[in-house]
């Protein structure tokens, strides 16, 4: 067996980011604007709140914990603390889902407004690269990897059972200083692979987010070759700066970018499967539970998983505040094991529910505990019934 497949039951996992306490997010607030706020004062509560998120997911009977990723307050202001070269353009206009909101222009105008971006801490703004590529993060993942770790220790959670998200290159911003994509993000990869390894070096997994590979298969202006080449790109970025790092340490996680919406113009699984699969990972994250994405389980009809390689299927969804059924999550896990096996599958969810640090995320955080308990549940069930 490998370090995170199965033995005797259907582990459980989640892909990250939670809801953000409130004090937490004044501090923060305060210190991604510019504002004056005392660093001690925060990263106290920081080390405080971590260890409480990590308790409350033990609690719910979630297995393979994290942070919450609770201090970032997202992709962008994120990449801008930890790699120079880039600066934000907050007068510029994002391209976000450029044919899904075509379509339904009202209502993405409100969801924007609301719901994704509606009590965000930090405006979103597009992010470019306009100087050489260097990592600076040491300090942010040593105070990360220190907080969650300790967390773990509280509660009884092995290393082996905490994760800490990283973004992949293909979510770092535009490119306006390097001469080509190649060469753009193998400078990334490069960089990026740094604040990889230290996480695996310290004997937990990293998690490689990746939310924008299933965008290349909808963007209006790519041709068929021009898709798969860019990609391939995605791949070869994220196994440049895996380089070293034994699989078993690594998982990857993809997902749509969007939580609530018809989500009409959006990548099949079929679609990106064969890229997710090359990607040097030991898991791999996926939705699977939102009503767009929850048939695709039977692409595995007749793509082989690679052996000891493990999937974990989203069991619950991030798109809605209902809680599902520990019966049906049960059904959901048993599809996914009948066809790749008991041992190589993590129940898990279909994105974060908070890739931003907002103060009203779209799934309450008082249904996110819920949804956590249910899936606890589900795998339960499913484990009765594959270990008899």
């Amino acid at each position: 067996m490998t370090l995170q497949q199965n033995t005797d039951h259907i582990q459980t996992t989640h892909i990250g980011s939670l809801p953000r306490p409130h004090a937490l997010l004044d501090l923060m607030k305060a210190k991604f604007t510019g504002q004056p706020f005392d660093e001690k004062k925060f990263e106290a509560l920081l080390a405080r709140s971590v260890n409480e998120v990590v308790r409350k997911q033990v609690d719910c009977g979630i297995e393979i914990v994290t942070d919450g990723e609770f201090s970032k307050p997202g992709f962008f202001t994120y990449i801008q603390e930890r790699l120079e070269g880039f600066e934000a353009r907050p007068g510029q206009k994002m391209k976000l889902f450029v044919r899904e909101v075509a379509a339904f222009p009202d209502y993405y105008k409100e969801y924007f407004k609301t719901a994704m971006m509606g009590g965000a801490i930090v405006t979103l703004a597009p992010v470019v690269c306009v100087g050489p590529v260097k990592y600076r993060g040491e300090r942010f993942v040593q105070r990360d990897l220190a907080n969650v770790k300790n967390a773990a220790v509280a509660t009884g959670v092995p290393d082996h059972h905490v994760f800490l998200p990283a973004t992949a290159a293909s979510g770092v911003g535009l490119n306006e200083y390097y001469k080509t994509d190649e060469e753009y993000f193998h400078a990334l990869a490069v960089e990026l692979g740094k604040e990889y390894r230290a996480i695996a070096d310290a004997g937990i997994l990293v998690q490689i987010d990746d939310p924008f590979l299933p965008d290349i298969f909808f963007e209006p202006d790519l041709d068929s070759a021009q898709m798969q080449r860019r990609a391939e790109i995605y791949v070869e970025a994220t196994n440049t700066a895996l380089k070293g790092i034994p699989p078993e340490r690594v998982r990857f996680h993809t997902c749509y970018g969007i939580n609530e919406g018809p989500r009409l113009y959006e990548a099949a699984l079929a679609d990106i499967i064969e890229y997710v699969l090359k990607i040097n990972a030991g898991s791999y994250s996926f939705e699977a539970a939102n009503p767009r994405h929850e048939h695709e389980y039977h692409l595995f009809e007749r793509v082989k998983v690679p052996d000891g390689k493990v999937l974990c299927p989203g069991m619950i969804t991030h798109a809605s505040n209902i809680v599902e059924h520990p019966e049906l999550i049960a059904e959901r896990i048993l599809r996914f094991a009948n066809l790749v096996g008991r041992e190589n599958v993590i129940a898990a969810a279909d994105c974060g529910f908070s890739s931003q640090a907002l103060y009203r995320t779209e799934v309450h955080e008082t249904v996110v505990w819920e949804k956590f308990k249910a899936l606890r549940q589900g795998a339960d069930i499913a484990t009765k019934k594959l270990w008899h």
